[in-house]
């Protein structure tokens, strides 16, 4: 019997073809690719620089609080210097 969903795309496919069309190709097929340890190893560092990012993210948010901090103490004490 023929699978009435054969030749349906998905919308979330979509998204996954443009990234990378032969892995959608690969599991449309319901074949699985050779370089799966290459692809595991890619994975791997994907995650690191995803956690890097943000970390750097944060850093960045922490650096302007404490920026904001400093300035709001330097108005304090300019306003009080000044009364």
């Amino acid at each position: 019997m023929k699978n009435p969903r054969a030749g349906t795309i998905r919308a979330s496919e979509i998204g996954s073809y443009l990234f990378c069309a032969r892995a959608w190709w690969y599991r449309r097929s319901g074949r699985e690719p050779d370089n799966q340890a290459e692809m595991l190893t890619g994975t791997r560092i994907h995650s690191r620089h995803g956690r890097t990012v943000l970390a750097a993210g944060l850093y960045r948010w922490a650096g302007y609080t404490l920026l904001l901090a400093a300035l709001t103490l330097l108005a304090v004490y300019f306003v009080n210097g000044l009364i």
